[in-house]
């Protein structure tokens, strides 16, 4: 599947739907079930300095992961998107799955506040490309332009 059609398909899941959760659950299914080799793909949500996770596909995942810490954390920190082509080589990985060689965080802000990070992981060394960063990157404003903000306290 193109990027291109997997954008659509995520701009018609979330075109009449509002709920931050469920928007959140059905994009990491899309993600996880048309992105090729991919072990995880799923969010996390920015609460009490820390990130919590939410929706996801895949393995059991981290649960709590403090701001700064692993991949996800480091890009929340810093508010900016990483790809990390060998987790192996990424000074404090987390390794939540030992089967995931690379990794694509995306932060996800509204208003200059982190609202969380979408998250990606594959069994492959250098999985992940400028092309799969820049579609993860329209998947977040997608989500974040139809998700509620009153739904949850973060947002």
């Amino acid at each position: 599947m193109t990027h291109a059609v997997l954008l659509a398909q995520a701009r018609a899941l979330l075109e009449s739907e509002t709920d931050y959760l469920a928007n959140a659950a059905n994009l990491a299914a899309l993600l996880y079930g048309h992105l090729p080799q991919i072990n995880w793909a799923g969010f996390y949500f920015h609460a009490d300095a820390q990130l919590v996770l939410g929706p996801f596909q895949g393995p059991p995942a981290c649960t709590r992961i403090a701001l700064g810490k692993g991949v996800c954390g480091t890009a929340a920190l810093q508010r900016r998107s990483l790809i990390v082509p060998d987790v192996h080589a990424f000074a404090g990985h987390i390794a939540c799955d030992p089967a995931s060689a690379s990794e694509m965080v995306v932060p996800m802000m509204h208003r200059g506040r982190l609202l969380g990070v979408l998250d990606l992981d594959s069994p492959r060394r250098g999985r992940f490309k400028l092309a799969d960063l820049r579609l993860a990157e329209s998947v977040v404003r997608l989500y974040i332009q139809a998700s509620n903000s009153v739904s949850c306290a973060t947002f």
